[in-house]
């Protein structure tokens, strides 16, 4: 029966519809994939499949010209008499042949300098020439598996969506998108989807995107998650080396230099391959460039390989883009995999009527029923005709769809994964009903085991109730957090209820309430896992706590697009801790416990503050200018703009308390950007500020506390963080600055030291201040090497520390994580 209906969907795909249909191959008979089709003269074309079929949609008969281009070949016009449809016209192209005949060569001279160095030259005006447009675009995006494992990290991976054979490889994602996009230079950009399709997900939105994948060598660097240099940017020469490949003809006599792009160091953030430069006219006539995933520094990806093609349009006299793919192979821990994303751009309009309406904030948006198009549809509308690999993988993810929506099917995939296991009540617990979309979890003691001078052993277990609305992708949540502590022998129990109202403004609301130990430095710098090894390992108790006894509503919200409001309203009984362990693990000659008091740390009966009750209003607001925004059917998904900073204001009071001292109020701002240098790295900064008033007396859990750090170990990614700042000898409850900058040159200098350059590493500087009153000014210089490891597991980074403080203090190295 499958047989039988991909059959007839083959047959209709190239049937019904007023459309040229054919094959193109080469002179031995293969086919040859990713020809550009289309109407000469005319923005209105096609592509050739991975099997060389396509079909061009076109209404009239009589006479006229189809272009047949792609690089490597040469360009085909073929004169056609259609006198009804489907009109079928196969072609063979013949490969095009370069010649070094044409260059005239100067003793001792590179004829390639000579080309590029014209291509730089013209570079900005000829990226001017397409500075607003409109245009058609069609994509698709394939991802393919090879030996997917059956479990990762003891979770399993199933069958991901029926994509997967006997042999645990296949297509695990295919999707479609047809979109209108519209663009004014600089940086106006909006994208109108018309119809997305997902295999396997009749509900589901396509990853592609028009902006995402506009890849424009005509830019100094091309962002694939670090700044890539361009063959033609204006400092290109620092990078590559060139060589004329040849030359050639296209079929409006105009000579094409096809000139090789071989990188100087192969670690830099560079390409190589071919690049195609038109002779007079100096614009790109193709790209045919490769990457590597230690060029971008995402270990898994081997290589990315960028196609692009280019006509000449005599009405706007000039040469655009029409078809792009970019392929890709990847592999990690014995599993490897490749894929393509393909786009084809159409009837394009250089001389757009915009207004001041033309653009706002929102870069993508869709059309009503945009992911409810059907087949006969897809059929109609689609320029690159669908592979019998991918024409599969639609009926058979359809036909796995239906089977995997039904009650039965979710009942039954629940009963395995819901089956209780031995090591359950050991390492927790979860429970789901995907029917009803609900799920309940109860995490397990050995992961919630951890060690500190308070509670001494302490045994930690979170439980979860979640309920969600996949339609509107929203929920509600119930949570319990229960600690119990075997030295200081006491219970702690908190709870509450969370829930998201709807997915565009984002309300989110909670009510809580319970008991806790906290920390007292309420930034959290010191993450658990660290603080049970500083402990057992090096007889070191960085941690303190204090118990909250405590009720707390929240409200946060979007109330416009780049503004966000939060507020939180809490009344809180505090209570101070003591140590009630000194248990050694192994005697440290240089440690030492202290007392749970960090202004007094060898006062062990000392109390940090007086036991009290307050209440506390926290409002604050978080401003991202220039916001934009993608339009979802299920929601609104926010794209900060690095252009400008993200402005944080704050005020929290403290007030009502039984200690009248307590009672406090506190101002505060801080801004945080990180700023591209193109190919000289990244540059990041945060700049805060606070000011308190009426607060001379407060309790020291209500002081201002810094991220500061003292286990040489640093997992945090944050700019916004000390390396060797002690956690609270710069706590305050007056003014304070603090200003952290960091710059991660990603092989802007190292890829240029010979030997060093093969490694690959990245050198970070950085430098962290603070400023109080109490104190003289601490500030932290930093020089670190990021991107180490072995092989593609490359996430480790070490730094160099420095602080100043009145006088150049002792530093040490830190060791931490960068992603």
């Amino acid at each position: 029966m499958k047989k039988l209906l991909l059959l007839a969907l083959l047959i209709t795909s190239f049937s019904g519809f007023s459309q040229v249909v054919g094959k193109v191959t080469d002179e031995a008979g293969e086919p040859v994939p990713y020809v550009n089709i289309y109407l000469k003269d005319t923005y209105k074309g096609t592509t050739s499949n991975n099997e060389g079929n396509y079909k061009l949609d076109y209404e009239q008969t009589g006479t006229n010209t189809l272009v047949f281009q792609f690089l490597g070949f040469k360009t085909l016009e073929k004169e056609v008499n259609i006198e009804r449809f489907p009109f079928i016209l196969n072609v063979s192209l013949a490969e095009e042949s370069t010649s070094l005949d044409e260059v005239v060569l100067k003793s001792g001279k590179n004829p390639a300098i000579r080309v590029i160095k014209k291509a730089i030259k013209y570079r900005k005006e000829n990226l001017a020439k397409t500075d607003a447009y409109t245009a058609d675009f069609y994509s698709r995006g394939l991802w393919k598996i090879k030996n997917a494992p059956k479990k990762i990290l003891g979770a399993e991976v199933g069958d991901l969506g029926g994509g997967l054979d006997s042999t645990r490889s296949g297509i695990v994602y295919l999707s479609e998108t047809i979109s209108k996009i519209k663009f004014k230079a600089p940086d106006e950009f909006h994208e109108k989807i018309v119809a997305s399709k997902v295999s396997g997900n009749d509900n589901g939105f396509s990853l592609n995107s028009a902006r995402e994948a506009n890849f424009n060598f005509y830019n100094n660097t091309i962002e694939l998650n670090t700044e890539l240099v361009s063959p033609i940017a204006d400092y290109a020469f620092n990078y590559y080396d060139y060589k004329l490949d040849g030359v050639f003809y296209d079929e409006q006599g105009n000579l094409i230099n096809k000139v090789e792009v071989t990188p100087k160091r192969k670690n830099d953030r560079i390409f190589f391959g071919f690049i195609y430069i038109i002779e007079d006219d100096w614009e790109v006539y193709g790209v045919d460039l490769s990457t590597t995933g230690k060029a971008m520094q995402i270990t898994p990806i081997d290589t990315l390989v960028f196609k692009q093609n280019f006509k000449y349009n005599k009405n706007d006299e000039l040469w655009v883009k029409i078809s792009q793919t970019v392929d890709f192979t990847w592999g990690i821990f014995g599993v490897s995999g490749d894929g393509r994303f393909s786009a084809v751009y159409s009837n394009h309009d250089f001389s757009p009527q915009f207004d001041d309406t033309s653009f706002s904030r929102e870069i993508m948006s869709f059309e009503d029923e945009a992911n409810k198009k059907d087949s006969l549809f897809w059929q109609g509308i689609r320029p690159i005709p669908l592979t019998n690999e991918e024409l599969t993988d639609y009926v058979k993810k359809d036909s796995v769809q239906e089977r995997k929506n039904s009650r039965v099917y979710k009942d039954s995939i629940d009963g395995v994964r819901n089956k209780f296991s031995l090591t359950d009540p050991l390492f927790g617990y979860s429970y789901q009903n995907s029917h009803k979309d609900y799920r309940f979890s109860i995490s397990g003691p050995v992961t919630g085991l951890h060690y500190n001078t308070v509670q001494g052993w302490n045994v930690n277990l979170d439980l979860n109730f979640t309920k969600r609305n996949e339609e509107e992708n929203t929920y509600w949540n119930l949570f319990s957090d229960m600690s119990y502590g075997l030295s200081d022998d006491r219970y702690r129990m908190s709870g509450g209820f969370r829930s998201k109202l709807n997915n565009k403004s984002k309300p989110l609301i909670s009510l809580s309430g319970g008991i806790k130990a906290m920390q007292i430095n309420d930034t959290d710098p010191l993450p658990l896992y660290v603080n049970d090894a500083a402990n057992i390992l090096f007889e070191r108790n960085y941690l303190k706590l204090y118990d909250k006894l405590f009720a707390e509503a929240t409200y946060s919200e979007e109330l416009f697009n780049g503004f966000r409001f939060y507020s939180a309203l809490s009344v809180e009984k505090r209570s101070p801790l003591f140590n009630t362990t000194d248990h050694v693990f192994l005697n440290d000659d240089n440690g030492g416990y202290t007392s749970n008091n960090p202004f007094a740390p060898q006062a062990f009966g000392s109390a940090s503050f007086q036991e009290h009750t307050i209440a506390k209003l926290k409002l604050n607001a978080r401003i991202n200018f220039g916001q934009e925004y993608y339009n979802y059917p299920d929601g609104k998904y926010n794209v900060n703009n690095n252009d400008f900073p993200t402005l944080w204001v704050g005020y929290e009071k403290g007030f009502a308390s039984d200690i009248k001292e307590y009672n406090f109020d506190l101002l505060k701002i801080s801004a945080d950007q990180t700023l591209s240098l193109q190919n000289k790295g990244e540059f990041s900064y945060v700049l805060r500020a606070g000011k308190f008033f009426n607060a001379d007396e407060i309790s020291l859990v209500d002081y201002q506390h810094f991220r500061g750090n003292q286990t040489r170990i640093n997992l945090d990614n944050s700019v916004a963080r000390f390396n060797l700042l002690p956690y609270y000898t710069h706590s305050t409850n007056d003014d304070y600055v603090e200003a952290h900058v960091e710059h991660n040159f990603n092989g802007w200098v190292l890829g240029k030291i010979p030997g060093i350059n093969q490694l690959n590493f990245n050198m970070v500087v950085g430098a962290h201040s603070l400023m109080t009153k109490a104190n003289k000014p601490y500030t932290e210089f930093s020089l670190g090497i990021s991107n180490l490891g072995i092989g593609k597991f490359r996430f480790l980074r070490v730094d160099y520390v420095q602080p100043y403080q009145g006088g150049w203090q002792d530093g040490a190295f830190m060791f931490g994580l960068s992603f």
